[in-house]
């Protein structure tokens, strides 16, 4: 199936790509386009306008401070992969980055695309729930920050308005060591859709009771999931297997998932449990190695 017709606009700054998506309410914004090409081909959406950010410098890069580390929009997962700084300072995204889609696809899909385009099986939010990341959003009428708990609404439904741009992802980095992990599940090895995902992060007092706990779920709820009944299991007490179990019984209750081609409710509870299992269970080894 070709393309519907559009207008596509290339904007050099990012102010004039503000103005566009203020005075054209039909534009949408577009990166790597990985995804949101696939739609409109579909005839899922379809825009009249694209607003290229492919040209926007001051949306693109990774960028380190003392407090936070923050990624640009138009930054793609292939260069996430390959940076040091996310490896060595976000390793559950670094490691969300490796399982996502394929090489050919990672060179072109944005982070920012990826969070904007509100699928509930992608891979870069269960990441950056866990890390407690913001997204940070720019019209016209200003800048605003949104927790990414707060950011996804429904599939493909997020709190961005329509004359807005995601600029970037702000992860905060703190001094108190953590370890995390990331589990998917695919019908493939490689280069497929998540039929359940997970990222942990967990620290410890030194006592070894778990002072900070984040278990964040996709494909299994109508957005990505933190789940906080699981998070309380863990709270205040040690990595034990009755522990563990309980906050994994707790995360598949908290599922709400669909059946579709690739699997089953029922079967992405059953996933659920055991992976969330597996990865806390990974985590506490990693600590006491």
């Amino acid at each position: 199936m070709t393309l519907p017709r559009f207008e596509l606009l290339q904007p050099d700054s990012l102010g004039a790509a503000l103005e566009i998506l203020e005075k054209t309410p039909n534009a949408v914004p577009i990166a790597g386009g990985t995804a949101l090409l696939v739609d409109v081909r579909a005839r899922k959406q379809t825009p009249a306008v694209l607003v290229d950010l492919g040209r926007l410098g001051d949306l693109h890069g990774i960028t380190p401070s003392a407090n936070e580390l923050a990624i640009g929009a138009t930054t793609t997962i292939a260069e996430l992969l390959a940076s040091s700084l996310v490896s060595e300072r976000a390793p559950v995204l670094h490691a969300a980055c490796s399982t996502f889609a394929s090489p050919l696809v990672r060179n072109r899909a944005t982070i920012g695309g990826n969070l904007a385009h509100g699928s509930p099986a992608g891979d870069m939010a269960p990441a950056l729930l866990v890390l407690d990341a913001s997204i940070e959003l720019k019209s016209v009428r200003g800048k605003r920050l949104v927790r990414a708990v707060d950011f996804w609404k429904g599939p493909g439904r997020t709190t961005r308005k329509s004359d807005e741009i995601v600029t970037s992802i702000r992860i905060p980095l703190s001094t108190t060591p953590s370890r995390s992990t990331w589990k998917k599940l695919g019908l493939r090895k490689a280069d497929a859709i998540s039929v359940a995902s997970v990222a942990v992060r967990i620290a410890l007092t030194p006592n070894g009771a778990v002072d900070v706990a984040r278990i964040a779920l996709g494909a299994v709820a109508p957005t990505p999931l933190r789940v906080a009944k699981a998070e309380a299991a863990l709270a205040g007490k040690a990595l034990s297997a009755e522990t563990m179990a309980a906050a994994a019984a707790a995360a598949s209750a908290a599922c709400s998932p669909i059946d579709d081609l690739r699997g089953s409710a029922a079967y992405r509870r059953r996933v659920i449990e055991a992976l969330v299992r597996r990865a806390l269970t990974e985590v506490g080894e990693k600590g006491r190695a």
